[in-house]
């Protein structure tokens, strides 16, 4: 399982933006989605997840509300602004190109 510093620097955001722009979900709700659909492969503490937010939403990327989750308890909702959706296009770009850069190196062939 990957952990939050096996992560590329700035990785964590673009998820958590990326999954916050599907729907607004409270913390819990993010984690248990990014660990579904990275097939359990990552996982994220909340000692990484909130304070990653909490930057999220200070940058302005993010907006908080408190309201009821499914099971009717108190729970801060985190929403992706107008700001945040541009910001993850940009780095969403550039993720498919580092990564595409990366594939390469990696698939170089040995000699």
């Amino acid at each position: 399982m990957s952990k939050p510093s096996d992560l590329v620097q700035g990785t964590l955001d673009l998820l958590l933006l990326k999954i916050l722009a599907l729907e607004p979900l409270h913390g819990w709700a993010i984690s248990q989605r990014l660990k579904q659909v990275s097939g359990d492969v990552l996982q994220v503490s909340d000692g990484s997840l909130y304070p990653a937010l909490h930057k999220l939403e200070q940058e302005g990327w993010i907006a908080s509300e408190w309201k009821p989750s499914e099971n009717n308890r108190r729970a801060k909702f985190y929403s992706l602004t107008r700001l945040g959706r541009r910001h993850l296009e940009r780095e969403a770009e550039n993720w498919d190109r580092l990564s595409s850069a990366i594939s390469h190196v990696i698939k170089l062939r040995e000699a």
